[in-house]
């Protein structure tokens, strides 16, 4: 059976991905977004798949997570980085944890810099970067507690010490492209390649990008787990 599924919502260019233990046919989803429940609900029920975890890569600015209605609609537990302020989720993960599925494990490498609580998650040959590495680029770094200097030393301390070979899939990619590898990035990747760290820096603090545009509900969202905020949390 199949055992890896990559899900994209085109509005918010948000790549979701399904992972599964094909003998046990216990699965977990990474950066689920809510208007994709549905979606996502239906291919695991058309796989026949118990939906063991939730996992987030960071509080997302640009869309809401799913976690709250997968959880409802099917148990699961949820899981995000203990520095990332979401009390709601199920487990608080750090660097070096296991995140375990039927025979199957994550493991945990914590990668502050786009936000101080992005994780990313390594599978077999595959690492899911979040929004810290991307396509060709890397998180933006000017809200949410981001730091270019943490990044650079995440990115290039962690990630680009990985193997050549190991497959980047990342929360997001606005031209249709749906995976790199770590050697292709650290070669290439305009952003990183051949940079130091104070020339990174420099490079990241002149962006002057405009704020995502659903910040204003998705930050709050996301911090309940994407359920909507009771009017005593917003006061």
């Amino acid at each position: 059976m199949q055992n890896f599924f990559q899900r994209l919502d085109p509005e918010s260019c948000t790549c979701a991905y399904i992972l599964v233990d094909e003998s046990s046919r216990k699965a977990v989803l990474i950066d689920p977004v809510r208007e994709q429940v549905d979606r996502d609900l239906t291919l695991l029920n058309e796989h026949q798949l118990t939906l063991e975890w939730i996992l987030e890569t960071h509080v997302h600015a640009d869309h809401v997570t799913g976690a709250a209605q997968l959880q409802a609609a099917t148990h699961a537990a949820t899981a995000v980085s203990e520095l990332a302020g979401v009390a709601c989720a199920s487990r608080h993960l750090h660097e070096g944890e296991t995140v375990t599925f039927g025979e199957q494990s994550l493991s945990v490498i914590a990668i502050p810099g786009h936000t101080a609580g992005c994780v990313s998650y390594l599978w077999r040959d595959r690492l899911f970067s979040g929004d810290a590495l991307l396509i060709d680029g890397c998180g933006r770094t000017d809200f949410q507690e981001g730091d270019p200097g943490q990044l650079y030393d995440s990115i290039a301390g962690k990630l680009f010490a990985l193997p050549d070979e190991t497959l980047v899939y990342p929360a997001h990619d606005y031209s249709g492209r749906q995976v790199t590898t770590i050697g292709e990035q650290r070669q290439a990747n305009p952003r990183l390649a051949g940079k130091s760290r104070e020339a990174f820096i420099d490079l990241m603090d002149k962006l002057d990008l405009d704020a995502p545009r659903k910040i204003q509900v998705a930050l709050p969202a996301n911090r309940l787990c994407g359920r909507e905020p009771t009017l005593n949390e917003l006061m």
